[in-house]
């Protein structure tokens, strides 16, 4: 499961009834499509196990926006490769930083058309930006952007160093088309304009649609690949079916026994790459409720967690546990060699979390379980959708250990679109929650920490839902951002963690692993680990480094 933000929504059951139907009765999933001029292809087939149903909505500022729309129709100035830490220049060839940290210049590349025919240029820059605060806000350190022929500058109200890979990494959208738009975040964009490779929709039905070549792509040597076909499932067990069948290419969602359930199938052709760079996910436990309030009760509830089951029972071995500073597998070389000497309260310490549970006045009674301070049951709920296979494992994993400690929790699991309300609007108890991921470990204690993006409970964020703020955390932001110079960034990081431990703002579980598995039998191609070019995710920056790579298997 992956963010941003990594989220699954809605789920259909009919959508996995009737791809199994289609798999058991010996239809394939991928057959050849026909071309008006009759030439049979093949189309690189994916699932989506987070969508029962697609809507035909490729509006790229809209939270239902179909998949694909950020990876294959619209693009950014720049893509960060988590997996080797490389910077690609993409619809910008170069940019450079101000010394004092409050403005970047980017040179936009010649000969960019959108699929239209139309000229790409500065002005599609700006406007983007227009809108992207306009509906969706942030940006709040940007005071303007213009352009000057194929140049466009940012302006900042404050040094702010992360703004680089943020502004740099923003998908940009043609001002010749969205300034026409009377509501652009009610605008469904049925017929996309991208630069993207892939922006013709050729076909769409409720499960699967296809998206052909961009007829003025400004690479058309990597559109080696003819099109895009996208399946709707409701859950990872369908799309997982479909892998096992072998009818998709690639398969980016969890799959239990990999080995056995789907490479054995056929071991030349199959593969998978996990690398632990995706965010980190946590339990978070709503700060703004007791006794999540108190630090004492969040390490002793850590402590209580067995991450190697955590780990290997619910995430079948395909990462590992994580400790207390908080980092993924994407910041290993940011991690405090300091704070890792003095970590203890990420160890599983049964007797320890009760010796604390106990100073912190929760005491068990005769039968063993813990009480709150007025006598009420230490009882709450473990929040997870409930087609996440792999988190629901993981809470109920929680939910046995804390059993130790006489605490009784119990996995809540709707769908995904009633836990994240409750996320969002703070009226929750704990939940399993991914974090921020981004190139520096910037966004991602700003999400865990930041005084800034604290919401009052009822108050909607899409960021810390657990409601953790800390003045000193928020100083040390300010601080990062105004530097440019690499080895103070990586001290006030070595302090961030400090005041992570110190103040254990969530439950750290594991690095979330970027899932991605495919079959070469169609084509070839594929980033692996000994060769990392991009992540085998298909809704992170990188996916467009991919689309751009792959080619059918037969060619030369």
């Amino acid at each position: 499961m992956t963010h941003p933000r990594f989220l699954r929504s809605v789920r259909n059951a009919a959508a996995v009834l009737s791809l199994s139907v289609l798999v058991l009765t010996g239809c394939s999933a991928n057959p050849p499509s026909t071309s008006a001029d009759g030439p049979e292809r093949t189309l690189l087939t994916i699932p989506r196990e987070d969508m029962g149903t697609f809507v035909q909505n490729f509006n790229p500022f809209s939270p239902t926006v179909a998949p694909m729309t950020q990876q294959a129709i619209y693009e950014s100035m720049l893509i960060y490769n988590p997996a080797d830490g490389t910077t690609t220049p993409w619809l910008a060839t170069e940019w450079e930083v101000a010394e004092d940290g409050k403005s970047i210049v980017f040179t936009l590349r010649d000969g960019v058309t959108w699929s239209d025919g139309e000229p790409f240029v500065g002005e599609d820059v700006v406007n983007t930006f227009d809108l992207q605060r306009e509906i969706l806000g942030g940006y709040d350190y940007l005071d303007t952007v213009t352009a000057d022929g194929n140049t466009v500058t940012f302006t900042f109200t404050t040094p702010f160093s992360p703004a680089l890979f943020e502004v740099g990494q923003q998908i940009i959208v043609p001002e010749h088309v969205w300034s026409a738009i009377e509501d652009p975040s009610r605008e469904t964009n049925a017929v996309p304009v991208g630069t993207g490779p892939y922006t013709e929709v050729a076909q769409f039905q409720a499960q699967s649609f296809v998206l052909e070549k961009n007829p003025n792509y400004w690479q058309p040597e990597k559109q080696q690949i003819e099109g895009i076909r996208m399946l709707a499932f409701a859950g990872n067990d369908g799309a997982n079916l479909a892998a096992v069948n072998g009818d998709v290419d690639w398969a980016p969602q969890f799959m239990p026994n990999i080995e056995e359930t789907f490479i054995s199938k056929d071991p030349e052709n199959r593969d998978y790459w996990f690398p632990p760079t995706g965010a980190m996910i946590n339990w978070q436990l709503n700060t703004a409720k007791a006794p999540f309030d108190d630090v004492d009760v969040r390490k002793a509830l850590s402590m209580a967690v067995n991450r190697e089951q955590v780990t290997s029972i619910g995430m079948t071995g395909y990462t590992e546990p994580a400790d207390c500073t908080g980092l993924s597998g994407a910041y290993e070389n940011w991690k405090s060699d300091e704070v890792l000497a003095d970590c203890d309260w990420t160890e599983y310490n049964v007797d320890a979390a009760n010796a604390l549970l106990d100073e912190a006045g929760y005491a068990k009674g005769a039968d063993g379980m813990r009480t709150m301070e007025d006598g009420s049951p230490f009882a709450f709920d473990i929040s997870v959708g409930s087609a996440s296979s792999d988190w629901l494992s993981v809470a109920n994993v929680i939910s046995q250990n804390l059993a130790d400690v006489g605490i009784t929790a119990t996995v809540d699991a709707p769908d995904w679109a009633t836990v994240v309300s409750g996320y969002e609007l703070g009226e929750f108890d704990t939940g399993i929650v991914w974090s921020n991921a981004a190139p520096t470990p910037y966004q991602y204690f700003r999400g865990m920490m930041g005084t800034s993006t604290v919401e009052a409970v009822g108050e909607k964020t899409f960021e810390n839902y657990h409601r953790y703020g800390s003045e000193e955390a928020e100083q040390l932001l300010t601080d990062f951002a105004a530097s440019s110079d690499e080895a103070e960034q990586g001290e006030i990081v070595n302090q961030l963690q400090e005041v992570y431990s110190e103040n254990a703002p969530a439950v750290p579980l594991f690095p979330g692993p970027e899932w991605g598995a495919y079959t070469d039998v169609n084509f070839e191609g594929w980033p692996t680990e000994e060769n990392p070019y991009a992540t085998l995710s298909v809704r992170a920056p990188t996916t467009v480094l991919l689309l751009t790579s792959l080619k059918p298997a037969s060619a030369e």
